[in-house]
C-alpha cells in the first residue's frame, strides 16, 4: 500500500508497539497533533540522524491526549503501529506548517524463534547485571519480541535504526544477539578495570604463595 501522511521528524527510532509519550510545543506540530486528532489519523515518524531525514520510521496512532496547556502545547500518548519507507518527501503542504510524505509499507514478517528470543533475553539481563540496572518488560517473557527488546541492549541510534528496517523478526533478533556477544565482554572488562582502578592507593593483603 502506497499513500500520503503527515510527518513529525525526530531524532529517535519508534518500533511498532512501542508506547511514546510526546510534549508538542512547536506551532507546526501543534497543528499536525491538531489536524490528526480532526481526522482520526496517525502521523508518521521519520527517524532523522545527523540532521538528516532518514528514508525509513514508524506510523503512530494517537492513543490519548494526557494534557492540553492554555498554550496549546498538548502531551500526547502514541503508539507505533507499522515501518513505512519514504517514497518522496513533501515539504510544502497548501496551508499547513508541517510537511508530509508519500510512503509505502514493507511486508513485516514477525514470525519468531523461541531460542534466539531466550538468549537474547538472557544477553540482556546479563548486561543489565554488569550495568547493575534493574529493568522489568510488561510481558511475559515468551511474549517479548525483538521491538521490545531493542531499546534495552545498549544500541547506538544508528543500530537501532538498522534494525528498523530489518523485516524479519529472525534477523532482529540475530541482530540483538550478536550486538549483545560484543558488547558484553567489552562491558565486563570496563568493570573489570573500574575495580582494579579503585583498589589503586588501598592498603591489600597480598601473599607470592612462598616465592
Amino acid at each position: 500500500m502506497t499513500n500520503f501522511i503527515s510527518i513529525f521528524p525526530l531524532g529517535i527510532v519508534v518500533y511498532p508497539g512501542e508506547q511514546l509519550n510526546l510534549h508538542v510545543f512547536e506551532p507546526r506540530y501543534k497543528q499536525l497533533i491538531a489536524a490528526c486528532l480532526a481526522e482520526q489519523k496517525p502521523f508518521g515518524i521519520p527517524v532523522v540522524i545527523n540532521k538528516k531525514i532518514m528514508e525509513y520510521g514508524t506510523l503512530v496512532q494517537i492513543k490519548k491526549v494526557e494534557k492540553i496547556y492554555e498554550s496549546g502545547e498538548m502531551d500526547i500518548i502514541t503508539v507505533g503501529d507499522s515501518v513505512f519507507r519514504i517514497l518522496e518527501h513533501v515539504s510544502t503542504i497548501p496551508e499547513k506548517l508541517y510537511a508530509g510524505a508519500i510512503v509505502n509499507y514493507p511486508e513485516n514478517n514477525e514470525s519468531g524463534n523461541s531460542r534466539l528470543l531466550q538468549e537474547v533475553l538472557h544477553g540482556i539481563r546479563e548486561l543489565h547485571a554488569i550495568l547493575q540496572i534493574h529493568k522489568s518488560f510488561k510481558k511475559d517473557d515468551s511474549e517479548l519480541s525483538s521491538y521490545d527488546l531493542a531499546h534495552h541492549a545498549g544500541l547506538s541510534i544508528d543500530e537501532e535504526y538498522e534494525m528498523l528496517h530489518l523485516f524479519y523478526e529472525a534477523q532482529r533478533l540475530e541482530y540483538l544477539k550478536r550486538h549483545l556477544h560484543k558488547v558484553i565482554p567489552m562491558m565486563a572488562e570496563m568493570e573489570r578495570l573500574k575495580e582494579r582502578v579503585l583498589l589503586n592507593g588501598h592498603f591489600r593483603n597480598l601473599s607470592a604463595d612462598n616465592l
